[in-house]
């Protein structure tokens, strides 16, 4: 008698998905996600960058890792799925809190990454522990899909529907979380996705260890760091709000949480906001504002400064600031203010103003100063003044459309308060300096108009100051070719502010006159006017002495020596009015080695803006200074791609660059991680797993673009939105949530076409591909137009404009993955998941490094590309294995 063999070991049936399933694998998608958009609001909050692509990179990351791991251990997994997915939902809470607790107690900051050899080891533990969290909803998500594989497209359905309907809810939760609680809303989402799941498989048990284990971590949030003295949420120590909390005197008298970001005002006789106040006020005027500004903080940056409503004694505090300009020159005008913000601007134009038109794209901001006491008080009710009119939605947008035209247009400090700053500035939209925004302020001004632009010039050497010059001249040529030498008037305080005006019509001979006498007395530094004789005989030298100081030996040339008279000196620089000029406007030889670089390169910039040949000056400049666009809105990312190697020896010099520095080094991180968790099951398993199936490489490919192509749309958009709705976090959300849940049906409607994929695929990619790159040139003007809406018909315009390339998209990854399962290839069904994954990790950091060097229209265009390159790569993955007949075939 044969011994018989011994039989092998049984293997669990596939998961059949029902409704609670399905549920299931909603809420704990949507949990991640919700996680995603929580950890990107707690480093808006905590730092200067919103890491948004390092966030989505860990996300992405997680699957690609998970789907490696189970590649190579499908066999292991098959077995014991059940205790894998019970495992995982288990821990998921634990390691959300558990994870972010840790973290927030070693924060990252960018400023001593170069100084301080611990800054690395945060950054490093900062993205582990992040990572971990991830990991535990991706093993979950990918138990499901290997079980449930033949059902592909329904359960795809369910983890992009909820995915995205709970990144909408999350909008919700920012009203009712403080920042530092945000973390409980994943939380209470990820036990409903438990319970949903433990009743779908009768697992009382585990249902009531789920319950008490989220109990357990809720309790721990609230209760331990107090406890302990530990912090909920670590708020770097150089970002604005820590120094108005530090102050001796200090106290918040206003904070919500909203949306449209996190507010608190404080007061403190230590906040004097004041931006680009001439020196010469303390000295000048006989009684200076008291306690004159409260300081607003949103997501921690500012201050922005609220002034008081100041008595008519004090009001001649106004003139001394740069935003007095324009109303030197124009009497009881009619201004519009681009951005209320804190109200400066809108106070100095009620001051002068017959009648003023202020705009406000925040609606949180509009609702406080409406409607709260403390604000009203302090304000004296700015905005129920009755010569105000108060706009709901962005300037810009108010100005592209409307026929009413203004005497004055200021744009002072709007949305800038943090241009300057240092320590890894995020990669971040200022669609109201574009070109197209310039363009339209010009447009909209009555004949002999002025526009005024003040901005932070804190940056030596200039960048953001040098980026609105060159937009303004652009925007004046849009507007009309001829005479802009007569358009311009310039100045500027040392590492303080720069004003530009710019007049309809030029301005005359007296107004200039006006001016200089004005700039003089403030003791201002001019940088251009109307018949401004400019000195070329420094050009070269400074330009020399800049690219010696940034990339050189470290010695600084002649040209960039910061020595010299401060901002603001009275004597007059190197060059100056015309000679006809009046005489106390004059230069004087004395003064000419006392000019500060930064001011002759603001001379410099100037001349050839106006006189032509400012391409060359900028192609030799140290820095990238650009105009922006609505397709390249970024103040940041100075450094010129080109030059990026020359900084890894010089990193202490560009503190104020880390945010897109970190961008690279993301991307070369994702890559090299990439590769790694694409190789490593090829690598462990080419002779078991990968040997006999044809087409490896091809998939590889397509799956690699449907990763790169999607992530790219979805944070491209996300981008491009704030057109439109004025806000990263609302935006993220509106686009995180269209795009699956719309995706999600498309997903669902691809399982009738299945059988039809040769024929009907190749059709939805060159749809996919033709949406993609004609958005890419035509989004942006019907979002300004959108823009122009109440803001609830915003939101429903731009889902309708999310549908149609979105819900293409969802066709290609199910129909290819249910392909696989149904063609037997279980192993590559894993891996391709993980490509996908892994490939999006690569997408997410590629796109602002897209956006920065060649604008939000290429993003498009690449991942339109992307779609259309993934076309013959498609029918490799319907090739069968040996003796099958081929999927979609028909």
């Amino acid at each position: 008698m044969t011994d018989k063999p011994a039989a092998a070991p049984k293997v669990s049936d596939d998961l059949v998905p029902n409704i609670p399933i399905y549920f299931a694998v909603g809420l704990i998608a949507g949990a991640v996600i919700e996680l995603q958009i929580c950890i990107m609001r707690l480093f808006s909050i905590g730092s200067w960058a919103h890491f948004g692509s390092f966030v989505v990179s860990l996300a992405m990351m997680g699957f690609g890792l998970v789907s490696a791991i189970m590649c190579v251990g499908k066999g292991f997994f098959d077995r014991h799925w059940k205790g894998v997915a019970t495992g995982a939902l288990l821990a998921f809470p634990v390691l959300m809190i558990g994870c972010n607790l840790i973290a927030q107690q070693f924060p990252f900051n960018a400023i001593f990454i170069v100084s301080d050899g611990n800054q690395t080891l945060r950054l490093i533990a900062n993205f582990v522990l992040y990572l971990i969290p991830f990991l535990a909803g991706a093993l979950f998500l990918g138990i499901v899909f290997l079980k449930a594989h033949k059902d592909f497209g329904r359960v795809y359905f369910a983890d992009l529907t909820g995915s995205g309907l709970c990144g909408l809810l999350f909008l919700f939760a920012l009203y009712l979380y403080p920042p530092e609680n945000l973390i409980l809303a994943p939380l209470v989402l990820g036990f409903a996705g438990c319970a949903c799941w433990f009743m779908a498989l009768d697992q009382p048990r585990a249902l009531v260890a789920s319950a008490v284990i989220t109990a357990l971590a809720f309790a721990a949030h609230i209760y331990v760091p107090p406890s302990f003295g530990l912090k909920k949420l670590a708020v770097s120590d150089y970002k604005g709000v820590s120094y108005a909390r530090k102050f001796p005197d200090s106290q918040r008298v206003f904070e919500r949480a909203t949306p449209f970001g996190y507010l608190e005002v404080y007061s403190s006789s230590y906040l004097h906001f004041a931006p680009g106040l001439s020196d010469n006020a303390g000295f000048n005027l006989e009684k200076l504002p008291q306690n004159a500004y409260l300081g607003l903080y949103i997501d921690g940056d500012g201050p922005i400064g609220i002034i008081r409503d100041l008595p008519a004694d004090e009001t001649a505090y106004y003139t001394y600031l740069p935003m007095i300009y324009p109303y030197l020159l124009k009497k009881d005008p009619e201004t519009f203010v681009v951005q209320f913000g804190g109200g400066l601007s809108a106070s100095v134009a009620l001051k002068n103003s017959a009648h003023v038109t202020v705009a406000e794209g925040n609606p949180a901001i509009l609702d406080a100063f409406t409607n709260e006491k403390v604000l009203k008080d302090f304000t004296g009710d700015i905005l129920h003044n009755p010569k105000m009119s108060v706009i709901g939605y962005d300037g810009r947008l108010y100005l592209a459309y409307t026929d009413k035209k203004y005497d004055v247009i200021d744009l002072s400090l709007a949305d800038s308060a943090g241009l300057s700053n240092p320590g890894g500035f995020a990669i971040v939209e200022k669609f109201s300096y574009t070109r197209e925004a310039m363009r339209s302020y010009m447009r909209a001004l009555k004949p002999g108009g002025i526009l005024s632009v003040t901005l932070w010039n804190k940056e030596e050497p200039p960048k953001s100051v040098m980026k609105l010059y060159s937009t303004m001249v652009a925007a004046a040529r849009d507007v009309d070719e001829k005479g802009i030498a007569n358009n311009f008037f310039a100045t500027s305080t040392y590492l303080s502010t720069a004003t530009v005006l710019y007049k309809a019509g030029g301005f005359t001979p007296d107004e200039v006159t006006k001016l200089r006498k004005h700039s003089a007395a403030m003791s201002f530094d001019e940088l251009y006017s109307p018949g401004y004789v400019f000195d070329d005989s420094r050009t070269a030298e400074t330009l020399k002495g800049y690219q010696a100081q940034i990339f050189g030996s470290g010695e600084q040339g002649a040209g960039a020596n910061p020595a010299g008279t401060a901002a603001g000196a009275p004597d007059a620089p190197m060059d100056g009015p015309a000679p006809d000029a009046p005489s106390d406007a004059a230069p004087t030889k004395a003064g000419e080695s006392e000019v500060v670089p930064a001011t002759t390169m603001g001379r410099i910039a100037w001349h050839y803006l106006i006189n032509g040949g400012y391409d060359d000056i900028a192609n030799r400049y140290v820095f990238d200074s650009r105009p922006l666009t609505n397709s390249r809105p970024y103040f940041a990312a100075y450094v010129k791609p080109g030059d990026l190697s020359k900084t890894t020896d010089r990193l202490d010099l560009f503190q104020d660059e880390w945010g897109y520095l970190l961008v690279w080094a993301t991307l070369g991180v994702a890559l090299g991680a990439a590769m790694i968790l694409v190789l490593f099951p090829l690598i462990f398993g080419w002779r078991t797993i990968f040997s006999n199936v044809p087409g490896k490489g091809r998939a590889i490919l397509y799956f690699g673009c449907l990763g790169l192509g999607y992530i790219m749309v979805e944070v491209g958009l996300i981008a491009n939105f704030i057109l439109a709705l004025s806000n990263a976090t609302v935006s993220a959300s509106v686009l995180i949530t269209g795009m699956l849940v719309f995706s999600g049906l498309g997903s669902f409607v691809s399982e009738r076409y299945l059988d039809r994929a040769k024929s009907v695929m190749p059709k939805v990619f060159l749809a996919i591909g033709a949406l993609l790159i004609g958005y890419g040139f035509l989004i942006e003007h019907v979002l300004d137009l959108i823009g122009t809406l109440p803001y609830a018909l915003r939101l429903v315009c731009c889902f309708i404009l999310i549908f149609p390339p979105a819900f293409l998209m969802g066709f290609p990854m199910p129909t290819a993955m249910t392909s696989l399962a149904r063609l037997g290839k279980d192993h590559m069904f894993l891996w391709a998941w993980g490509i996908n994954g892994c490939f999006s990790v690569v997408g997410a950091a590629l796109v602002p490094i897209i956006s920065t060097s060649f604008g939000l229209t290429a993003v498009l265009a690449v991942a339109g590309c992307a779609y259309l390159i993934a076309i013959p790569a498609f029918f490799a993955v319907l090739l069968p294995m040996q003796g099958a007949k081929p999927v979609g075939a028909g």
